[in-house]
């Protein structure tokens, strides 16, 4: 049988279709709701109860895509100034700003109502935190000091806290471990990506911290402190009873590479190095919070 041509105005639902999903960029949301699961299994030491923690992770998806199609919105003009964002779905007329600004209200509207009714308040209202904190407070501050990035990486690292809310319906000290524990791998991972696009990000008048300080020293003094401080927040699991020995050896041995990684780095300042930095911690903080599960089990 044969097969009937799309026509342009097909294509062009297609392309619209796949630039509001590109807004709500997957590849954070992943991250976001792996992290909130795992907090839902430390909290309680498994993943019983499955449809709260369905509930959780779909009111979670709505409110982080929410707020990155916001923060697009609000960096629409910036993204339009770099290489990287430039074919973004705003700043190339796929999607109008008024479109992305009334998609990531509904969104995280949507979210905030899923976690508040389905699952509980304080869980929807860390969820509110972190909207707020992130398209309200890192990405106006973004233009205003090289700080924005440990500012970015409180938002970035309420998830977990989130899941472990969501199952026991109140924050431990657990909790707070594994924010520390996020709070700590965004640095390295962050600098690494503000090094490597250090020129776009001037072109954009983002006051990253390579911009501000162009000779790498700071840069690389952040790395390397938050590189120490992941080891030692990585195996405090261990210390409060959370996970047992073969996490805490596991964590200390995978602990090494990005801290090797980042001295690297420091010993010569490139590009490749920088990359080699952002790599070790994508590989890092799956097998991390793996090695919490597998140490659970077992």
């Amino acid at each position: 049988m044969k097969e009937l041509p799309l026509t342009p105005s097909l294509i062009k639902r297609g392309n619209k279709f796949k630039a509001y999903i590109e807004m709500t960029k997957p590849s954070i949301m992943a991250l976001v709701l792996v992290t909130t699961v795992l907090g839902f299994y430390c909290a309680q030491g498994n993943l019983h109860r499955p449809w709260l923690l369905l509930w959780t992770l779909i009111g979670s998806a709505l409110s982080c895509a929410g707020a990155s199609v916001l923060n697009q919105y609000l960096e629409r003009d910036e993204d339009a100034l770099m290489n990287r964002t430039r074919r973004r779905p705003i700043p190339s007329g796929t999607v109008s700003p008024a479109q992305a600004l009334s998609f990531g209200i509904t969104l995280v509207l949507a979210g905030l109502a899923v976690l508040g009714w389905q699952v509980n308040l304080l869980t929807a209202f860390l969820s509110l935190l972190t909207c707020f904190l992130y398209v309200l407070v890192y990405t106006p501050m973004k233009k205003m000091s090289w700080l924005n990035t440990t500012i970015g990486a409180i938002p970035g690292a309420i998830p977990p806290m989130g899941g472990w809310a969501a199952a026991a319906n109140g924050l431990d000290f657990g909790a707070w471990v594994l924010f520390l524990i996020l709070f700590a791998w965004q640095h390295p991972h962050f600098y690494a990506i503000a090094w490597m696009f250090k020129e776009d990000y001037k072109k954009a008048g983002f006051k990253m911290l390579p911009v501000v300080y162009p000779d790498g020293t700071m840069t690389l003094a952040q790395i390397m402190a938050f590189s120490f401080a992941l080891i030692g927040f990585s195996i405090m699991p261990s210390m409060i009873g959370m996970s047992g020995k073969i996490y805490f050896w596991g964590a200390l041995l995978l602990g090494a590479v990005p801290l090797y990684c980042a001295r690297a780095f420091q010993y010569e300042q490139s590009v490749l190095n920088a990359r080699k930095v952002l790599l070790a911690s994508v590989i890092y903080l799956p097998l991390l919070l793996g090695l919490m599960v597998i140490d659970g089990i077992f």
